[in-house]
């Protein structure tokens, strides 16, 4: 929380400065604290690495967090945020070695099919 802090000098009719009252008024600033969504991280595990729907579920939590925020509940927000990036970066990582586990199995797979029709072809002699 920012205090500003200001004093006001009230100045009597015919009396000199020195002997006039302060008085001190502190102002509570609240800042415009960030909690950060991850909307677009979200939307990005659904529509790419939606891995057992994690995508989505951080989606939503992400939209929840939003929503809290703008109705001014920013512990609520935090909550819901602190969910969605937990479940995006489990999306993101789940994702990521379904993909090069997949590569790696098309790869692999895509050599022993073709040394197995080599094979076929030198020992049925063909042409």
């Amino acid at each position: 929380m920012l205090k500003e802090e200001h004093e006001v000098v009230v100045l009597g009719s015919g009396a000199p400065q020195s002997a006039a009252p302060a008085t001190t008024t502190v102002i509570n600033i609240r800042g415009d604290t960030v909690v950060p969504d991850h909307v677009v991280w979200s939307l990005f595990n659904t529509v790419f690495m939606n891995w057992c729907c994690l995508g989505f579920v951080a989606f939503s939590y992400s939209v929840k967090a939003r929503d809290r925020k703008m109705a001014g509940d920013l512990t609520g927000a935090q909550s819901f945020a602190s969910t969605a990036r937990c479940l995006n970066i489990w999306a993101l990582v789940l994702g990521l070695l379904l993909t090069v586990t997949f590569v790696i199995l098309v790869s692999t797979g895509s050599l022993v099919i073709f040394e197995t029709v080599s094979e076929m072809v030198k020992h049925y002699g063909g042409s």
